[in-house]
């Protein structure tokens, strides 16, 4: 008898920890990227609702290290398609390789003076962690890692040094490095996620579907 009370209670617990889960899933569903605030320069804040029937690139950057080229490919995206309705979000962050150094001001005038950025840049947050910002939690919780491209030199390295840590690490849906980014269409839903080694060709056929 009491083995089957045991059963009964564990079973209930299941159930209920599925219909949580269901639930949470419905609510991340029912959400976009428009219900979130950042901050912007001088720390003001920002809503991404402003963005609202734009399509969006939103990518978490640094300025030392081997993928901040990257800014050149970026700008060239943007020239290309912003008057089309797109925008590119650009948050940095010093969580990997502390390669993110410097004060708001200090990040944008290197990005503006060296690889003529104009689109709009937020004050440096963290995208992992306890401390991450809400914005990168939900990006997270509608894409997760999707693998680097380990035909490329560098994705190949990353891959070996992640897996060396974690042989699992790509179950984990946690940004791996800088220059991770999330497509979200006019609807303000995260469609695509592209790791540091996608090349600007493969953002740019998925841009074109949505825009």
């Amino acid at each position: 008898m009491k083995r089957i009370v045991t059963l009964l209670v564990l079973a209930a617990a299941v159930m209920g920890s599925s219909t949580l889960a269901l639930a949470q899933n419905e609510a991340a569903a029912g959400k976009n990227v428009y219900q979130f605030c950042v901050k912007g320069e001088n720390g003001q804040n920002v809503s991404l609702e402003k963005y609202a029937g734009k399509a969006l690139l939103i990518v978490n950057t640094a300025t030392k290290c081997g993928f901040t080229p990257q800014y050149e490919e970026l700008e060239s995206l943007y020239q290309d398609y912003k008057d089309k309705g797109f925008e590119i979000l650009d948050f940095p962050c010093n969580q990997f390789g502390e390669q993110a150094p410097g004060s708001y001001e200090e990040i944008h005038a290197f990005c503006t003076g060296k690889y003529n950025i104009s689109f709009p840049q937020f004050e440096k947050i963290d995208v992992n962690g306890e401390n991450a910002d809400p914005l990168f939690v939900y990006l997270k919780s509608q894409r997760g890692f999707q693998g680097f491209n380990t035909k490329d030199r560098i994705g190949k390295f990353l891959d070996n040094r992640f897996r060396k840590q974690d042989p699992n690490y790509d179950q984990n849906p946690d940004i791996k490095w800088n220059f991770t980014k999330f497509l979200v269409d006019k609807e303000g839903k995260v469609v695509e996620r592209f790791e540091p080694t996608a090349t600007a060709a493969d953002i740019e056929v998925k841009l074109k579907e949505i825009l």
